[in-house]
């Protein structure tokens, strides 16, 4: 009896995981190791660690290191359009542009990992062959241009504006993720935040006549 025992292998005994299930895992647990070690300290091996998996598994959900950061990639992306949508008020356009600047910028500050593996991917994603990284980017920008013409329906704006505002969202939110994540000062993050609002305010008064509104 023991011998039969002895023969029957650990995993034998382990519910099996779906793929689709640990691919996940490995994806979320690869933004933690990215924001820690950067892109080049983001082994396989620390990825598998840190979603408590063994090394063969990983390698047989993903071909290659590559592959695996494409969907780590499109995660992070996907989770930004979510921020976007769900930031949507439904109501005018200035204050659709105000509520996804702050969604965006809450996001990176209530998520940190978020916004140092962000900065993380982004390089990686511009130094790979074709243009995967620019395609998920771009479709990234095309919510938030989307998000945008809706809120401007009933008052039509011209689309060269509409692209200048998704890239005026793109710049700061941007730009605030990259202090948040060089100090790490959550007090000036907070305040950042409101002056962060302001400089948008301002664009939004010139470009749509839109006085500034307090949060």
């Amino acid at each position: 009896m023991s011998n039969d025992v002895d023969a029957l292998h650990w995993e034998d005994f382990v519910p099996r995981i779906p793929v689709a299930q640990r691919r996940s895992e490995f994806i979320k647990a690869a933004v933690d190791v990215i924001a820690i070690y950067g892109i080049e300290g983001a082994t396989t091996r620390r990825i598998a660690e840190q979603a408590q998996a063994n090394l063969a598994m990983l390698h047989y959900c993903y071909d290659s290191k590559e592959d695996l950061f494409a969907d780590v990639y499109e995660y992070v992306a996907s989770r930004f359009r979510d921020v976007i949508k769900d930031s949507d008020p439904h109501g005018n356009l200035a204050d659709t542009a105000r509520r996804i600047l702050r969604g965006v910028m809450e996001f990176y500050l209530e998520s940190p990992n978020f916004a140092a593996a962000t900065l993380e991917l982004i390089s990686w994603a511009r130094r790979q062959r074709g243009n995967r990284g620019i395609t998920v980017y771009e479709q990234a920008m095309e919510t938030v241009r989307a998000t945008l013409r809706g809120a401007s329906s009933d008052h039509p704006i011209e689309p060269e504006t509409i692209d200048q505002l998704a890239y005026v969202l793109a710049t700061l939110a941007d730009g605030f993720a990259l202090n948040w994540f060089t100090y790490g000062d959550r007090s000036a993050a907070t305040e950042q935040m409101e002056i962060t609002t302001s400089v948008l305010d301002s664009w939004l008064a010139v470009r749509l006549g839109s006085a500034p509104v307090a949060p």
